[in-house]
């Protein structure tokens, strides 16, 4: 049945708006709890400074078209690639620059419990689907399509977000910078009639894990699955546990065998585990619904493995990429080839035991094109690295290795588990605030490392995802009397 997903339905325009409708009632209350914990005023008005000039401005508008447009683009097995970036890949959308999309994004996790996060949902059921004879979405990961080095499956699992897109901007070229605003974020309630109303995610203690070699109680070396309950209808702004369980040896549909979590989409067979109830009982997690991926094609390569994030941002994994923020990103292909891809209900800096409060989410953005040639004397001239703007503050990110495809040669995608480390990371933010500082504010050296030590926030934003992550954070009061 149609449910706003399938535009192959004779009567898919009206079920379209009473999907939307029916988004518009949950998202409102849920997203109270976003819009303050990420800074969501931004969205309502250009209070404060912004990394966009007033000329950087008119200059975008005036390329723009004089409409705008709203797109709307499903996650179905069609709309997705699952598990890496590619500059080859086909566009789901192409749209100008100051155009509104929405799209939707599936966890990867979902597989953790497809009863409460699959079933009866179309979308989610023609990327999950996984029988003896096909899977709805065969690769899933970078690696070769015939499994020849792990006998995993297509792809190999090196690579493991569904990222719905990508979105091909008209006039963008390398050079240029994209702006993408997060005007919006909805939960994907549950199609289980027994929970109207709720939204499910799944946090893995995984063995890419920064834990995982230093458990104390036994048995030692276990991955742990914890599944939680959102309330989609945003009468509850936290998210609570509702049962873990031990990762257990999982056959796939194909009849290969997974002794630990090493593929993705896995549909775990619940006769296999046992659930413990009442766990984190009386713990409220604050909701910070957030996309651990938003990124750009990069040029490097044909096939980027999804989890390592770099310059053209991907697996960021900071929970502050939510409502009301703004990402910054250079474009490194035609079109600039944005997707979309592992929605977080919360998570805290360090994503320590491997993932977030995996759970599927639906986002609004407006997209907007800063040409090469407008950016000279702007914040954003030279801008080489994904950065983050919120009402109240700026973030650099900073990664082990800001560009490790370029800077580790030919077995990058292998080669950076093994090298990062949060040493690096950290010095790869400070030389971007440095760099920032003294570009945007007119600093010198000195004066920017001393306001770094006494007014600079950095923060671990991720230890699990290849590409270790420190971000550096800054509050633009802080520039208040510079402003007047």
């Amino acid at each position: 049945m149609c449910a706003g997903d399938d535009r192959t339905c004779p009567e898919f325009e009206q079920h379209r708006r009473e999907l939307m409708s029916a988004l518009g009632a949950e998202r409102r209350a849920f997203l109270k709890s976003s819009f303050v914990a990420t800074g969501g005023a931004a969205a309502l008005g250009a209070m404060g400074s912004s990394l966009v000039t007033p000329a950087l401005a008119q200059a975008s508008t005036a390329r723009a078209p004089g409409t705008r447009s709203h797109y709307y683009l499903p996650a179905t097995d069609e709309t997705v690639h699952w598990g890496y970036f590619s500059k080859n890949l086909k566009p789901q959308v192409e749209i100008d620059s100051g155009d509104h999309v929405t799209i939707e994004a599936l966890t990867h996790h979902a597989g953790d419990d497809m009863e409460l996060m699959v079933n009866g949902d179309p979308g989610a059921e023609s990327v999950f689907r996984w029988t003896k004879d096909g899977k709805g979405v065969d690769r899933r990961g970078a690696g070769p399509m015939d499994a020849s080095l792990f006998g995993r499956g297509a792809g190999e699992g090196l690579g493991v977000h569904i990222c719905t897109g990508p979105v091909y901007v008209r006039g963008a070229e390398p050079g240029d910078v994209l702006e993408v605003r997060i005007l919006d974020v909805a939960p994907r309630a549950t199609a289980n009639p027994d929970h109207p109303g709720k939204a499910f995610g799944s946090n893995a203690a995984a063995w890419w894990g920064f834990h995982f070699k230093d458990l104390i109680t036994e048995p030692k070396e276990r991955e742990v699955i914890t599944i939680y309950e959102i309330d989609a209808t945003g009468e509850r702004s936290w998210a609570k546990a509702v049962y873990n369980y031990r990762w257990t040896p999982q056959t796939d549909p194909y009849g290969v065998v997974h002794p630990i979590i090493d593929y993705p989409g896995v549909p775990v067979d619940h006769s296999t585990i046992e659930k413990h109830m009442d766990v984190l009982k009386g713990v409220r997690i604050p909701i910070r619904p957030h996309f651990g991926v938003i990124g750009l094609a990069p040029k490097e390569a044909d096939m980027v493995d999804s989890i390592p994030p770099s310059y053209t941002g991907g697996n960021i994994d900071n929970w502050r990429i939510g409502k009301g923020a703004t990402m910054y990103y250079p474009v490194a292909v035609e079109g600039g080839l944005l997707s979309v891809g592992d929605p977080h209900a919360s998570q805290g800096d360090s994503e320590l035991c491997g993932t977030a409060i995996e759970c599927s989410l639906t986002g609004t953005f407006q997209i907007i094109l800063h040409k090469r040639g407008d950016l000279g004397g702007t914040p954003l001239e030279a801008l080489d690295y994904p950065m983050l703007e919120t009402q109240t503050e700026w973030l650099v990110h900073g990664f082990s290795y800001a560009n490790y495809l370029a800077e580790l040669g030919e077995a990058a995608q292998s080669d950076i588990y093994g090298k990062s480390s949060v040493d690096l990371a950290l010095r790869d933010a400070f030389r971007k605030m440095r760099h920032f500082l003294m570009t945007t504010r007119g600093l010198t050296e000195d004066e920017a490392i001393s306001l770094m030590t006494v007014g600079v926030d950095f923060g671990v934003t991720q230890v699990v995802d290849g590409n270790w992550g420190v971000h550096a954070t800054i509050r633009k009061d802080i520039f208040a009397g510079m402003e007047s």
